[in-house]
This record gives structure tokens, C-alpha cells and sequence, in this order.
């Protein structure tokens, strides 16, 4: 059995060492660095090639990739690597790497050719000022392969160890059975439909009602499917934390038959895996950085024999290796079987998986839990902001050589509202001088980065990277983007304005990310309707579609409507008496736990308020803003089998979805509330663009995801196959025709 191994791949394992060091970063986006390989290719001679295949072997390893360059005239193998800032600051591990790649590119090219020897250049390009800077040196053939083999030697046991666990792993997953000897309801229909998918290369849109099952009906199949399919790697994909619980708790149940040598890795965003926060990411400030790839491959050693790497786990190997936890994480990537992480490792304009698997050629199997969040969170992801506030505040006291060039962008700033009279405004055009002006103060930034090593003022690190990320999302500009600009005139201060670059139709840049899959299986209980989600996640036009019969009956779950009281603005006042006697009412009548979802916190407060007043008997608890994550626990953890009384939250937060409070612990939901958006001109500006691209301009913006919303709210309701419960949809509007059309099937309205 042979093993394959990229390049790149290759160096980066056997020929990284030193300290972790980011100060020459974040280099540029995807699309500068090919713009910049361009520049640098067209101006060599006729002869030039590039993008050379090459290959070779040694003992089980077959070594592959792609040379950016060969001149065949100066017999001169070129590695181009595009960059911001100063070179003369490059860390000098960073160098002796791209040298490691380049001589690896070198002998291939050598043994293709056979050539005796051959000149090795690494070609520098500053996509700022369109600057090349070579470096070049000559080398024997013999030296060449000399190189090559000591890095394909230190490589082998590795291979072999892996090569000898995915064999293992193999035989273990074609015997691996279902954890629970059958299936609940529904969850075989849902299994066997991700397994024709994903053997037949198809995208799945998967609708299926919670409690079902549906995280072990997903990931299961896969699993089944990965020899047969050639799988390198399942990514679990959440939009929430609880998300990601569900998944390691499925991966533990299947652990639960002996022998299997499947590896879990569980991914967290790095400012909750950062053990120094207050610390820049260099061997010179941050004792975890210093040293990181000398003592990388103890602890990546030490992992790999642990199956379930929960960021418990992870933390625990990397401090007793004195490794930073986020970037050993990163690197077991590469070598586990499961990931699970947030749809930004994988959907992010810079996602680590994404970029991986490019790279690697992956074979994957994309699950995309809870989906209808990938709507919103997509459009994050691809959405900028700047903020003139936090210019002005660099602006006091900046390094002398940024002095000029930020007044500069203030000017430039300052021009693109200078006439607007309304608050909000939409442009047409991306503002050209201002992004040259803002990508030169990006790159003089970058340089006062490099020359700081204790790092720079915070303030500045943030701004940079908001104008980084605006750059970038300029570059994807398009009609399925607004460029507004909000303008602020606070009384006695000058005016001042916010930029927004807003994606507004993510299917764009998701398809590309979701056809790179083998099988990419998105699945949520609330997916209708089906080309709601397909316009705007960028889902191909063969994607299957299943709506998996729910597990429960009507008759478990009372649905009324009260079309007697009206949950608009204007009639809030005139609603919150009569919604306060029908809580207490349903509560007097059936004592127990409920919750009740409104559209604000305000209205959620005044209804409670008069509630308490009227009816101080009732026990009441509520969500507060921005409440921590033990103080959701607190929140929750009044849901008790015994208790009874009624917890207020706003529809569309944290406990609107992907809480579970099976039996006695929730009986019941009140939903005052349609949950559309708020009327207000940046969504009508959506409303706008919606109807102008799908014809639906109201029901894309408003309609649709508020309904997702109530239907979410309302499954915390059934749980469970002996589960009983009441909701009470609150507003007129919840009585028309167009609105019942988008409950689930099994409810009887």
C-alpha cells in the first residue's frame, strides 16, 4: 500500500521548526496571491512554464505537486511566494522553509528531466508596490536528491504508522454497527438517504423533525461509506456549541464497540483555546509560540493515539507539551478522521478545512448540522465593516509613520458622505481612491507589525484586521452585495460614518465550497421552503431532498392559534394585557413549565412586568442581554422535572434552538411573535435585492426566516416519543393560509 503526500505537506512536517510566528501575516487573500503568480509568470520568456506536475517515490511514499515555475532557458526552477510588508523582517523559519519546498521541486524536476543539476530561486512578490525580490542558488543533482530522500526518511514511519491504522480503521468501519441495535422512527429513511447520497456524489438538503436523531443518522452513514467511497476525512459542521456537544456525544456512543481506530478531533474558535490572550502570537512574546515546531511533534505524537479530541483533550496534551492548544489543534487536522467545528473552518473566506482539503485533494463528506443558521452566518462571513469611530481613535496617538497616510484615509473617508443627507444610504460603485488609500495603510501597518515584536497597540490590530477583511470582500463585490454608508452627526462632534460591505445572496461563494465535497448533507428540521434555501445557500440544481416522516403525532402536541390579539408595533401596548391573562390562564389550568418567545427584549420585559403583577404567584425567570454561557446554564437549569413556572426569552436567540428540556422539564410555548425582521432600510434594501434576483422579496427577507424561527421555538416543545405539550402562536397573521402552509406536516392547526 503506497501513501501519497503533498509537497507541501511533505516540508511542512519534516522541515518546520522554531517558533510559531504570525508577525509576517496574515499574507494575502487567495485572489492577490494569484494575481500576483500572474505578474510574476508573464514576464519570463517564451519558454516559461508553470503549474509543472511532478512526482516521485520513495519506498511506500509517493511524493506529488505542482512547481509554480520552470525556465528552461537558465535551467531555473522558481517558487513564487506572493507577501505584504518588509522581507528583511520574515522570520527565518518561514524562509528555510519555502527553500525546503523549492529543492524538494527541484530533484523532481531533476528526475524528470534527467538533469545533473540546476539553479533553485525563491521568487518574492509584494502585491503592495508589485516588487519581486530572487533569491537563487545553484545546486548538484546529488545534493537535490540528497535533500529530497532525508525528508522522505524522517516522513516514512510516520506513513507507515498511518498506513497501518486507516487498514485497521478499515476493517473496523465495514464491521461497525449501529450503537443502538435499531433505529427510532424516521432515522432509518434519514440514514439510508445520506448514504445513496453521498455513494452517488450528491448534495442532500435532509428535513427532519428534532428528536429523531438526527446527528447519529447522519454521521453513522458516512462513516459506512467511507471505504467504499474512498473518505479521507467527515466534517461535522455546527452553527452553536450544543451542536457540537450532540456530535462528540455520537461519536462517544459509537466508541462504545471495541477496537475502533477512529480519531475525533473537535475544533473551537481561538479566543476560546488561547491560553494568553493578552499576548501576540511570537516566540518573543508568547512563551506557547516559542519553540512550537521543535516540540510539535511530541505532542502531535502523543494525540494521534487518543480517539476522541475534545478541546478538553486538546488543551490537556498541549500544555504538557508546552505547544499552543488552537495551533496543535490545527495541525491534527491533517490527521484526524472527524472534525467538528464551526461552518467557519470550513466556510470562511480563509477556512482552514477548506483550504486544507484544496490542498491535500480531500475526498470529504461535508454535514452541515442546524443549516437554516447557514443563511445568516454565510452572510456574516462574507459581510465587512468599517467603522470611522475606530479610526478617529487610532488617529490620536499613531506610530509616526502611519501619521499622514491614516489622515489621508480620513480624508478619503470623509468624501464618500460628504452630500449625503439621509442616514443610510446605498452606493452603486465601490469607492476606488478609498480602498487604494486604505490597502496602502494596510500594508504600512503591517510593516510597524513586523517591526514591533512585542506586538502593537491593540486599537490599531483591530482595525487592521477589519480593514484587511474589507479589502478582501471588496474584491467579491458583485449584485449580491450592498455597499451602504450609515452616517452619524452626533450633536457638538463632527460627523462620521460606517461602511458596510453586506453580502446579501451567499450562494456565490457556498457552492464552490459545497461542490468541493464528495457529498455535502445538509440537514435542520426547519428547511422549508426548499428554494428559499437553495437560492441563497448555492445548493446545485440535483441536490436531493428529503422531508423524513416525524416520529410524532398530532396528538402529542396541541398547536392553537389565538388570532384574537395582535403582536405588530402599533398594537404591542394594546397586546400586553391580554397575552399576560393568556399565559397565567394556560398555566392555571396546566401547572408546569413553559416558555414564552417575543420579538425584543423590551416587549419580552413589559409583558413579564405585568404578568408578575397580576399574577404573583406564578414563578418567573427571563433572559437577559448578553448572558454568558453559565448564565444560560443558570437560565436552564430552572427547568427542572419538579419545577413550574414560565421562562421568557426573545425568539431567534439562545434558547429558541438547540436546548433540550425533554418531559416534564418543558410542557409547553408561548409565541407572541411572527419573528420577521425588523422593518427598517437596510432590510428593505434586502427586500429590494431579493425581489429584483428571486421574485420574493418580502418572503425571503421577512416571512420565511421569521417562520424558521417560530417552528425552531416550538420544538423545544416534543422531544421525545412520550413527550406531551401545548403551543400557542400569538398574532392574526399566524390564521393566513401562506403562514400555516410553512408548519410542519404533523401539526394539526
Amino acid at each position: 500500500m503506497s501513501y501519497r503526500v503533498a509537497v507541501r505537506a511533505l516540508c511542512e512536517f519534516t522541515a518546520k521548526v522554531g517558533d510559531l510566528d504570525l508577525r509576517f501575516t496574515p499574507s494575502p487573500s487567495a485572489l492577490e496571491g494569484m494575481a500576483g503568480h500572474r505578474r510574476v509568470t508573464q514576464g519570463r520568456s517564451a519558454g516559461y512554464q508553470t503549474e509543472v506536475a511532478l512526482s516521485g517515490e520513495f519506498h511506500e511514499l509517493q511524493v506529488r505537486g505542482r512547481a509554480d515555475g520552470y525556465d528552461p532557458a537558465l535551467n531555473r526552477l522558481e517558487e513564487i511566494k506572493t507577501h505584504r510588508g518588509d522581507l528583511a523582517l520574515q522570520p527565518q523559519n518561514h524562509r528555510q522553509l519555502h527553500w525546503a519546498q523549492a529543492k524538494v521541486y527541484a530533484w523532481l524536476m531533476c528526475q524528470s528531466l534527467q538533469l545533473e543539476q540546476m539553479d533553485v530561486a525563491l521568487v518574492y512578490f509584494d502585491v503592495d508596490y508589485d516588487k519581486q525580490t530572487l533569491f537563487s542558488q545553484h545546486y548538484q543533482a546529488a545534493e537535490l536528491e540528497a535533500h529530497y530522500e532525508r525528508l522522505c526518511t524522517l516522513f516514512l514511519a510516520w506513513a507507515r504508522q498511518e498506513l497501518s491504522r486507516k487498514a485497521e480503521r478499515d476493517l473496523a468501519l465495514t464491521a461497525l454497527k449501529f450503537p443502538h441495535g435499531t433505529f427510532r422512527a424516521g432515522q432509518r429513511e434519514l440514514a439510508e438517504t445520506v448514504y445513496k447520497a453521498v455513494s452517488t456524489g450528491r448534495c442532500l438538503m435532509a428535513q427532519a423533525t428534532t428528536g429523531i436523531g438526527k446527528t447519529l443518522g447522519t454521521l453513522f452513514p458516512l462513516l459506512k461509506a467511507v471505504v467504499p467511497q474512498q473518505l479521507d476525512k467527515i466534517l461535522f459542521l455546527s452553527a452553536k456549541t450544543p451542536g457540537r456537544a450532540l456530535a462528540l456525544e455520537a461519536v462517544s456512543q459509537l466508541h462504545r464497540q471495541p477496537g475502533l481506530p477512529l480519531r475525533t478531533l473537535e475544533m473551537v474558535a481561538r479566543d476560546k483555546a488561547c491560553e494568553h490572550p493578552d499576548k501576540a502570537c511570537h516566540g518573543e512574546s508568547c512563551p506557547l509560540a516559542k519553540g512550537f515546531y521543535d516540540r510539535l511533534p511530541a505532542a502531535r505524537e502523543a494525540a494521534v493515539h487518543v480517539a476522541i479530541l475534545d478541546q478538553a483533550t486538546v488543551r490537556r496534551i498541549a500544555l504538557e507539551h508546552q505547544v499552543c492548544p488552537y495551533y496543535l489543534s490545527q495541525e491534527l487536522a491533517r490527521w484526524v478522521d472527524i472534525v467538528i467545528g464551526d461552518y467557519n473552518y470550513y466556510f470562511d473566506l480563509n477556512a482552514l478545512l477548506f483550504g486544507l482539503a484544496q490542498e491535500h485533494q480531500w475526498q470529504l463528506a461535508v454535514l452541515v448540522d442546524e443549516s437554516h443558521n447557514l443563511v445568516d452566518r454565510a452572510r456574516g462571513m462574507y459581510s465587512a465593516t468599517l467603522d470611522q469611530s475606530a479610526l478617529q481613535a487610532i488617529r490620536k496617538a499613531p506610530p509616526a509613520k502611519l501619521k499622514s497616510p491614516l489622515q489621508r484615509l480620513n480624508r478619503e473617508w470623509n468624501v464618500l458622505y460628504a452630500e449625503q443627507i439621509a442616514p443610510y444610504q446605498v452606493h452603486p460603485r465601490l469607492p476606488d481612491k478609498f480602498i487604494l488609500t486604505l490597502l496602502r495603510c494596510i500594508s504600512l501597518i503591517t510593516d510597524e507589525m513586523n517591526a514591533q515584536p512585542q506586538g502593537i497597540d491593540r486599537e490599531l490590530l483591530d482595525f487592521y484586521f477589519q480593514a484587511l477583511q474589507f479589502t478582501r470582500v471588496a474584491e467579491l463585490f458583485d449584485e449580491h452585495y450592498l455597499f451602504d454608508v450609515t452616517r452619524r452627526d452626533p450633536p457638538g462632534k463632527r460627523a462620521q460614518a460606517q461602511l458596510c460591505l453586506r453580502n446579501v445572496v451567499p450562494a456565490p461563494l457556498l457552492a464552490p465550497r459545497l461542490a468541493a465535497a464528495r457529498s455535502a448533507i445538509l440537514f435542520s428540521a426547519t428547511l422549508s421552503p426548499r428554494n428559499y434555501y437553495a437560492d441563497l445557500l448555492g445548493l446545485p440544481k440535483d441536490c436531493a431532498w428529503i422531508d423524513v416522516q416525524s416520529p410524532f403525532s398530532a396528538s402529542q402536541l396541541e398547536v392553537r392559534i389565538v388570532d384574537s390579539i395582535s403582536t405588530r408595533f402599533n398594537h404591542r401596548q394594546a397586546s400586553l394585557g391580554p397575552i399576560a391573562d393568556l399565559i397565567a390562564q394556560q398555566y392555571l389550568q396546566q401547572p408546569g413549565n413553559y416558555l414564552a418567545f417575543f420579538s425584543s427584549f423590551d416587549y419580552l420585559q413589559q409583558v413579564q412586568g405585568l404578568l408578575a403583577e397580576r399574577y404573583p404567584q406564578i414563578d418567573l425567570w427571563a433572559q437577559a442581554r448578553k448572558m454568558d454561557e453559565s448564565a444560560r446554564r443558570d437560565f436552564l437549569g430552572r427547568f427542572t422535572e419538579t419545577s413550574r413556572g414560565v421562562g421568557f426569552a426573545v425568539l431567534g436567540g439562545a434558547f429558541g434552538e438547540g436546548i433540550d428540556l425533554p418531559g416534564a422539564r418543558l410542557i409547553g410555548a408561548f409565541i407572541a411573535t411572527l419573528g420577521l425582521a425588523q422593518l427598517n432600510p437596510v432590510n428593505e434594501q434586502i427586500k429590494g435585492r431579493m425581489n429584483a434576483l428571486f421574485g420574493s422579496g418580502y418572503d425571503y427577507t421577512y416571512l420565511y426566516p421569521g417562520l424558521c424561527k417560530v417552528v425552531q421555538a416550538a420544538g423545544r416543545v416534543i422531544r421525545g416519543q412520550d413527550d406531551r405539550g401545548v403551543v400557542v402562536l400569538i398574532d392574526d397573521r399566524f390564521a393566513e393560509g401562506r403562514v400555516k402552509a410553512l408548519f410542519p406536516r404533523w401539526w394539526e392547526v
